[in-house]
């Protein structure tokens, strides 16, 4: 009755014939369903409630979390993908619950000190599986959260999961998902090989979005780079022209703050015309259709696809590259390296015993390195350096 229920709001919202069905296909392990909440709700406050999420507000996204109160974290950029990607969602009535709980999930994985933390740890587990924080997000949600007496991780449904493990697109070659998860953690529900739904895709762009965007607002802020310098990437250049007089009236950060909000619109607006096309030439019937199609239906425009490579390599250049950026990220990297080997010496000492039951000695102190926030973690350093 439920079902039936929620199905009928959905036929008043017109729900698109490419949204994943509100009634989900199932869980890895069996639940009763809420009379509350649909699955997709249920999942996103899952995700909310956990451990890893409320760590993620002291995780890095570019600049070491103790450097300033006012810089994105990994927090603060996964609520910024959920709200464009609840937004793109709205438009093309897909499943925003869902497109919600992906974007809220997908960094879960991130150990600190950003990537520096993550070519660090990865390099430490070289010859026991890697690292991957993609992967590592759904350990966490798989085995590692530990909130219910049935089992293990937070039982997620199959869609959220599956969009999760397509965050950038099908997964053709599984033996690392095989090695750092186990051969079977999805229990087959799991078609590697087929495309993620829309949602998914809409997720995973509204990570570059924001990711871009707001990277470009922070290194602004932090002084690594005047608006004037971006003056030469095609599509800001034609923003900042139109606030240039507002430059002299307005103060600075509010001018940014409009430049950065036209970016985005810009960007969004790009996504809605190109994938309105997508998805007329593809021609597709059903949900089904959308799993075999071969071609990527959420994407930008060529010419926003070179807008988007611009402002990658500037922030590389200017930003991530940048001498104070890579001194802090370097620091990160040695504090990863350090306690690693400092931890596996004596892992008793820092890890309970029921985690080095369940895994091997290197996946389990690369589990607690990669859920440490920057601020733990150099403090554990300084304590046992």
């Amino acid at each position: 009755m439920y079902y039936t229920f929620l199905s009928h709001l959905m036929q008043k919202s017109e729900y698109s014939k490419f949204a994943t069905p509100i009634k989900s296909i199932g869980r890895i392990y069996s639940e009763k369903s809420s009379l509350l909440r649909s699955p997709y709700q249920r999942d996103r406050d899952r995700v909310i409630h956990s451990t890893a999420f409320r760590r993620l507000k002291h995780k890095t996204q570019v600049f070491v979390n103790t450097t300033g109160d006012h810089y994105r974290t990994r927090i603060t950029h996964s609520l910024e993908v959920s709200q464009i990607a609840r937004t793109l969602g709205k438009i093309f009535k897909l499943n925003e619950d869902l497109c919600e709980t992906l974007s809220l999930a997908h960094d879960l994985g991130h150990p600190p000190f950003g990537h520096a933390g993550e070519e660090a740890l990865n390099e430490c587990m070289d010859d026991f599986g890697g690292f991957d924080h993609n992967i590592q997000t759904l350990r966490i949600l798989t085995l590692l959260e530990n909130k219910y007496y049935n089992f293990s991780g937070l039982n997620l449904s199959i869609e959220t999961l599956d969009g999760l493990v397509k965050h950038n697109g099908p997964v053709f070659d599984k033996s690392k998902y095989d090695l750092i998860l186990g051969k079977n953690i999805f229990k087959k529900k799991i078609n590697f090989k087929r495309s993620p739904s829309v949602e998914s895709q809409i997720s995973a762009i509204s990570d570059d979005i924001a990711y871009n965007s707001h990277d470009l607002e922070d290194g602004l802020k932090a002084l690594l780079f005047q608006i004037e310098d971006l003056d030469k990437i095609p599509v800001i250049s034609d923003i900042i022209y139109r606030h240039k007089k507002k430059l002299k009236t307005k103060d600075k950060e509010l001018v940014l703050r409009q430049i950065v909000r036209d970016i985005i619109n810009e960007m969004v607006k790009d996504i809605i015309i190109n994938t309105t096309k997508n998805l007329k030439y593809a021609k597709l019937k059903n949900i089904n259709d959308v799993y075999k199609t071969k071609i990527h239906l959420v994407n930008f425009s060529e010419k926003m696809i070179n807008f988007d490579l611009s402002i990658k390599s500037f922030l590389k250049t200017r930003m991530y590259n940048h001498k104070s950026v890579l001194k802090k990220t370097k620091q990160g990297q040695n504090i990863v390296k350090a306690l690693f080997l400092k931890i596996k010496k004596n892992p008793t000492k820092f890890i309970k015993r029921s985690s080095l039951r369940n895994f091997s000695k290197e996946r389990s102190v690369c589990d607690f390195i990669a859920g440490m926030t920057d601020r733990y973690a150099t403090n554990l350093y300084n304590l046992i350096k």
